[in-house]
């Protein structure tokens, strides 16, 4: 559907150690190959994880389990996996899971799903142990101070590495966060109590760094922009998107030079994401300016860069989230409820991921933008219609952040034709009953709405973040 190049972002660096005590190899000659042979496979299984997998090797001992320790430390790894072939101390692992400052996962994968046990002499059994040291794992560390997580099953066993990838899919998104750049760009939208932030509470909670943005960042760029480069832009969206016929020339080039200009903001102060509002005033120059953004917000958003208007930058966040986890993840918020259908809609006429569009988005041309001052071409489509889920990122009265989500299925039926993005949303039960529970688990007006039902994934964000994950269901 699209002629878009999405941005590479840093590959998640995963760090394993496999493990098993020492005393065991001159007693059971054939448990140590064996074991590695296990270690190999878990290895071969992550680097196709989409992952850079930093092998610190085998351990015997806690020296070893000490040397592995730094250098997994050195490899500033955002997960460690602890596989756990036979039965070893704690002590071999309680300095990797110390040293690291990465989450840690123990992996209790036993060769198959059950032992022969008519032809089982004990060496044999050994490689079946590795559930025994898991308990004594789960005490040390909590003694020692380092959170508990592990995934138990058989080395081929498809369930235990469905968990095993949300584990590796929620630390890209740690990851995101520790080295992400947010731009904040504008001021606050007049009003929005929700939706004010304070930057520093981003990087104490999540990590990474808050840039702060004026609008006049953007327009000196805009200025630059030439013709034969909006020319090019306008080239790309046609082949992006299907232009309705209110789309007005001059606007359709102003929101093309304008998306010229953001993708040199994003380069030139490395931004992960983007948030951002601007009145202005009287149809000047940084009234013009911030008319100009949907075009190319959304086709920041589709590569990879979410982007969310009224300066929602907590939104913008959770959008990131989505996206990495491969949901996509559109600015969305209520626009009304259907009790013929039992369905929520949902939309807004801002940035929209356009690669969870259920058609070839619209562009279409407005005369007036709704609550703001501007004018100019927005993005429409319906998110594809099937299982779908919501997040928002909340914030409590200490300061706290919360995700909040909840799962619905987004089904056909009519739609308003106002150069938004909307969507019909079935949760399962009242839409009244829905949208109270949803208010009420303090959520923002805004939040993203991504494809496929993500609550298991998104269980394994909230641990790696240590934030509280509400789920909204009826």
């Amino acid at each position: 559907m699209m002629n878009l190049e999405r941005i590479t972002p840093r590959r998640t660096r995963v760090g394993l150690v496999a493990g098993g005590l020492g005393a065991y190899w001159p007693q059971f000659p054939e448990l140590l190959p064996q074991l590695q042979a296990s270690a190999r496979r878990v290895a071969e299984r992550l680097s196709g994880m989409d992952c850079e997998v930093v092998d610190a090797g085998f351990v015997s001992d806690e020296r070893e389990g000490t040397a592995a320790a730094e250098k997994l430390r050195v490899a500033d790894c955002d997960l460690i996996i602890g596989f756990l072939t036979t039965y070893l101390t704690s002590s071999m692992l309680a300095p990797v899971a110390q040293r690291s400052g990465a989450p840690v996962l123990l992996l209790n994968l036993q060769p198959t799903e059950a032992m022969d046990h008519a032809n089982f002499d004990t060496g044999a059994w050994l490689a079946y142990c590795g559930a025994c040291p898991l308990p004594e794992m789960a005490n040390a560390f909590r003694r020692v101070g380092v959170e508990f997580r592990s995934v138990s099953g058989y080395l081929e066993d498809e369930r235990a590495w469905t968990r095993i990838e949300r584990w590796i899919k929620a630390a890209g998104v740690r990851a995101a966060f520790r080295h992400g750049r947010h731009g904040l760009l504008g001021h606050l939208y007049p009003g929005m109590m929700d939706v004010s932030t304070d930057p520093t509470l981003v990087t104490a909670q999540l990590g990474g760094h808050v840039e702060i943005l004026e609008i006049d960042d953007l327009r000196v760029r805009v200025e630059k922009v030439t013709d034969d480069e909006t020319a090019a832009r306008m080239d790309l969206a046609r082949k992006v998107f299907d232009l309705d016929d209110s789309v007005v020339e001059e606007d359709f080039a102003w929101g093309a030079r304008v998306s010229v200009a953001l993708d040199r903001l994003v380069e030139d102060f490395s931004l992960d994401t983007l948030a951002y509002y601007h009145r202005g005033l009287d149809g000047e120059t940084h009234e013009r300016v911030g008319a100009g953004f949907i075009l190319g917000a959304s086709l920041l958003t589709a590569r990879g860069i979410p982007a969310a208007g009224e300066f929602e930058l907590r939104n913008s966040l959770a959008m990131l989230v989505m996206d990495r986890l491969g949901a996509g993840g559109s600015f969305t918020e209520l626009q009304a409820l259907n009790f013929r259908d039992n369905v929520v809609e949902m939309g807004h006429d801002g940035p929209a991921h356009l690669a969870i569009s259920a058609r070839r988005p619209l562009l279409r041309g407005l005369g007036v933008y709704h609550g703001k001052r501007g004018w100019g071409v927005s993005v429409e489509f319906d998110v594809k219609h099937g299982p779908v889920t919501l997040l928002g990122l909340g914030q409590e009265r200490d300061g706290r952040f919360t995700l909040v989500a909840s799962e619905g299925e987004v089904v056909p039926g009519p739609l308003l034709e106002i150069g938004n993005t909307t969507s019909r949303v079935d949760f399962g039960g009242n839409p009244g009953e829905w949208t109270d529970a949803w208010s009420a688990a303090g959520v923002n007006h805004h939040w993203a709405l991504g494809t496929g039902h993500r609550v298991a994934e998104l269980e394994a964000v909230a641990d790696l973040l240590g934030l509280e994950l509400r789920v909204v269901r009826v």
